[in-house]
């Protein structure tokens, strides 16, 4: 039933906002996503960078309320107002802080984050939705996909049994492995997926960032102890922060070396 609702819930219009994007939900023409439509549950999900507005793309790994670290993160970074900050989703819950780090996020133009399975478990109201009442708004409105020039980012990732067209929502924010009923055990989506285009994604926690042609993995387990993690697209690295405390223990097998 929940997964079920998750195609479906707070799919509604492209959020609106005076980011540096385009709502349009349109790939690029010269780009190699240019021949992909997402249909109209994620389609209308799909937030474009407007290549004209910026100059670089630093993407972050999930967050999970470890405000300081994003604090020192987003110093390293330093962005300008012409680069775009894009989280991979899961800013919230487990960390301390979840409520700052979305307004956090949401209080600069040159910051937005997709949608992560745990800001759905908010929307879907299957968590105690209280402490996130503050900035509920702001949950509701991330979208499912960010795109720019021949990237994208999602939370979980693509189902490479199918069509980037034929993906749904529960596709891009829960996929890891191939079949999902596999978890950790693998294969995963990542070393399957052999394109259009790159995609940015989270969900997965990894002992160390997963670079490669066709994906980048970035949760490497801020809230497990481990670091918060960015990428820089115009330079090709890799910027890692190390939070001030572990707020949450993990087995060993749900850490993933690549």
């Amino acid at each position: 039933m929940a997964t079920e609702r998750a195609k479906d819930a707070g799919m509604t219009t492209n959020p609106s906002s005076d980011r540096l994007v385009s709502t349009a939900g349109q790939w690029g023409a010269e780009t190699a996503l240019c021949g992909v439509e997402f249909d109209e549950r994620v389609g209308t999900q799909h937030l474009r960078l407007d290549a004209d507005s910026y100059e670089n793309v630093y993407v972050v790994g999930d967050v999970h309320g470890c405000l300081p670290a994003l604090r020192r993160l987003w110093g390293r970074l330093d962005p300008s107002s012409r680069e775009m900050v894009v989280f991979v989703g899961d800013l919230i819950r487990k960390g301390p802080n979840s409520t700052g780090v979305v307004d956090f996020i949401a209080s600069r133009p040159n910051a937005v984050s997709v949608r992560g399975n745990n800001e759905m478990k908010v929307i879907e109201e299957t968590v105690d939705t209280e402490p996130f009442e503050p900035v509920r708004e702001a949950i509701e409105a991330t979208p499912l996909v960010v795109s720019w020039e021949d990237s994208m980012a999602v939370h979980g990732g693509v189902n490479p049994r199918k069509a980037l067209a034929a993906q749904e929502p529960i596709d891009l924010l829960e996929t890891r492995a191939i079949p999902p009923e596999n978890g950790y055990d693998g294969p995963f989506w990542f070393e399957q997926y052999d394109g259009p285009g790159r995609v940015f994604f989270g969900h997965t926690v990894l002992e160390s960032p997963l670079v490669s042609e066709h994906a980048v993995g970035l949760d490497t387990g801020c809230v497990y102890g481990g670091e918060l993690t960015a990428y820089d697209c115009n330079r090709d690295e890799i910027i890692s922060v190390t939070p001030e405390r572990t707020y949450q223990e993990r087995a060993d097998e749900k850490r993933l070396s690549v």
